[in-house]
């Protein structure tokens, strides 16, 4: 089995030149990021009569044994400075904030571990536990090997940009769009104001994604990350947004923005919202979604498949077709289950449940999720007062959102840092 060594058991440990005098001591360990699943350790960083200067690993000798030494003939005598893409292990990672992004977490650096495998130091893992935070107060006798499958591979982490200033460095957004939107917004909510920041940055090369990222961030957050966006720049991500989540967002936006944030808002979605702000919060028409697939009772099944094929409705609200008579009153819902089963020539409303189960838009919420339960739906429509039309849906994960309690994340430890 490899041995894995801790950085910390090689932190301020004295070097010492081939006549086993002692020349400095060793300030910290340098790493080169690149497309290695396991850094290499290039280097350290040696203090030689106050001053910090860089010594190739190549030079190092007897880590593994606990006495280091200088294998050179000479020591370069120029100050450090660190390389675009160097990682200097404790300064910029130990006890601090690293990406877990095979778990969807946040977790603390209390350690780093080392191994060489074929003859080359890499950083193997991170060990977030509470053992390492002992073993700094305690000293090295709490030993020096541990078994590697205590670490979390650091094949998985990513650290932030804002902890290397000068390295150059970018959480890869093709990383975290693995995740999903409710995992990325609580590493957001985990992290210190400039870290979020970081994961909001990398995440906007998608739009998309950044806007799921957003609805999914308690109010605090949205708020806290649209401080120092313009109102068109806040207005552009809105836009973005579910119809109702924009709703909610705005209507918590200071009032000297709201209505130039609406204002800047495309046309479509400007009504949407506008009509939605309309009812409260805390009620069927304070959550549903405008937007679902209807067609007419004369679509067959193959119209109602297209329907849904160009539809631009999101996934969660798209359990069901409603078959629209000449009014504009639902007549039936027909299940895309039930749709994809049917033949193609068939009429739509010949599959679809006629037995309507609605609510209208002041019911409050324990009446839409009585509703919602006695008739086993996850999406429910939305009727006028007058049963004219039908004005959106209500699915069951909003409805969640709204009845279970404010920081429930929190709260029950789901957005707790990684030990």
């Amino acid at each position: 089995m490899t041995d894995i060594f801790h950085l910390s058991t090689f932190l301020h440990r004295p070097i010492f030149d081939r006549e086993g005098d002692r020349i400095g001591r060793v300030q910290d360990l340098v790493a080169r990021l690149g497309d290695d699943a396991h850094p290499p350790v290039v280097g350290a960083v040696i203090r030689i009569e106050g001053r910090d200067l860089f010594v190739p690993i190549r030079k190092i000798g007897g880590l593994e044994h606990g006495r280091v030494t200088f294998e050179g003939r000479r020591v370069d005598l120029r100050r450090f400075e660190r390389r675009p893409g160097e990682l200097l292990l404790a300064e910029d990672l130990l006890a601090r904030h690293l990406i877990n992004l095979v778990r969807g977490r946040l977790i603390s650096a209390n350690e780093i571990e080392l191994a060489k495998i074929d003859g080359v130091w890499e950083v193997v893992g991170v060990d977030p536990g509470r053992r390492p935070l002992l073993r700094r107060i305690l000293g090295p006798s709490m030993g020096q090997r541990v078994k590697a499958e205590v670490i979390v591979d650091f094949a998985s982490i990513e650290p932030f940009v804002g902890h290397v200033p000068t390295a150059r460095l970018r959480i890869p957004y093709r990383k975290l769009a693995k995740l999903h939107p409710a995992q990325i917004a609580d590493l957001v909510e985990q992290a210190s104001h400039e870290e979020g920041e970081e994961i909001i940055e990398a995440v906007g090369l998608d739009r998309e994604l950044e806007a799921d990222v957003f609805e999914e961030l308690d109010t605090t957050h949205q708020l806290e990350f649209l401080e120092d966006r313009s109102d068109a720049d806040a207005a552009r991500l809105l836009a973005r947004m579910e119809p109702d989540n924009a709703a909610d967002l705005i209507s918590e936006i200071d009032q000297e923005r709201r209505l130039t944030i609406l204002e800047n808002l495309p046309a479509g979605q400007q009504a949407k919202v506008r009509n939605l702000l309309a009812y409260n919060a805390d009620t069927a028409g304070g959550m549903m979604n405008p937007d679902f697939v209807s067609v007419p009772v004369t679509a067959t099944v193959a119209e109602a498949l297209e329907a849904v094929r160009v539809s631009r409705v999101p996934a969660e609200a798209l359990q069901s077709v409603y078959v629209i008579d000449e009014q504009g009153q639902p007549v039936g819902a027909a299940a895309i289950a039930g749709l994809v089963r049917a033949r193609a020539n068939e009429l739509a409303l010949g599959v679809a449940r006629t037995q309507l189960a609605h609510v209208h838009p002041h019911w409050d919420l324990h009446r839409v999720a009585r509703k919602m339960s006695d008739f086993n739906l996850t999406v429910l429509p939305v009727v006028d007062e007058a049963h004219g039309h039908m004005i959106g849906v209500v699915t069951v994960d909003d409805l969640l959102e709204e009845l279970l309690p404010q920081g429930w994340r929190r709260e029950f430890g789901m957005t707790a840092g990684e030990e």
